[in-house]
């Protein structure tokens, strides 16, 4: 059985591989983290080794086994482009994505240097969204990175949006989906950056994905920006 995700933008995640290691800003208050904690000591097996790095390869054809269409969040707990994900892994998993085609498969990295140098190997069918997260201006040449790879569906997450993007070009972007951090510890997100990043799509009619302000209470926070709610998508979705 596939599982249902309280994430806004997808419906279900698929964890072939679980856990990873901090190589940025946005990596502070890993969500992935403190849950993998959780499951370890709630018993889970596929936890045993908490937040280490763990491929699950039993996992790999799970997709296909969902015979309804969803969208797909892989790996919402680890990397797919971690350095300790081997090569051979990941060419598995695109040949899932690939057989899966009624799904749409929402693949998020940090490591867009590994996502670049891998992706003329790779499959790229039209149901896979390849996606990098930018948490500040430091981590901009994500962006490139990402627009220079084959996918044919390509967005950003700006969460957990940290600092100002004045200067971020998205385009060739598909999607930009922007969010505050949450719970304990969470970083402030100010309207200015929103506002920005929302001119940016408008200008460029880029589908614009407001998900959440965070904060220590983020539900009561909630997403709507200048009284509105913006949940778009892709057009293919």
């Amino acid at each position: 059985m596939a599982n249902v995700s309280k994430i806004e933008w997808t419906e279900t995640t698929w964890n072939f591989a679980t856990g990873c290691t901090k190589i940025s800003a946005g990596c502070k208050n890993c969500y992935a983290e403190r849950m993998a904690k959780r499951l370890k000591c709630m018993g889970l097996d596929k936890y045993k080794n908490c937040f280490e790095l763990t491929v699950h390869e039993n996992m790999i054809e799970e997709p296909l086994k969902w015979k309804k269409p969803k969208q797909v969040f892989v790996n919402s707990m680890s990397d797919t482009f971690h350095k300790d994900v081997p090569d051979e892994i990941i060419f598995k998993v695109f040949e899932t994505m690939n057989k899966a085609h009624w799904h749409t498969f929402q693949v998020l990295t940090k490591r867009s240097s590994r996502l670049l140098e891998m992706s003329p190997h790779l499959p790229w069918s039209k149901n896979i969204w390849m996606g990098v997260t930018v948490e500040s201006s430091d981590y901009l040449y994500r962006i490139n990175n990402l627009i220079n790879s084959s996918a044919k569906v390509k967005f950003v997450s700006l969460e957990p949006l940290l600092g100002p993007l004045y200067k971020m070009d998205i385009n060739g972007i598909d999607w930009v989906i922007v969010g505050g951090e949450s719970g304990y510890g969470a970083r402030d997100i100010m309207k200015e950056w929103v506002i920005d990043v929302k001119e940016k799509c408008q200008t460029l009619q880029t589908p614009f994905f407001f998900k959440q302000w965070g904060g220590a209470n983020k539900k009561k926070a909630g997403s709507l920006l200048d009284g509105k709610e913006y949940k778009r998508f892709p057009v293919s979705a």
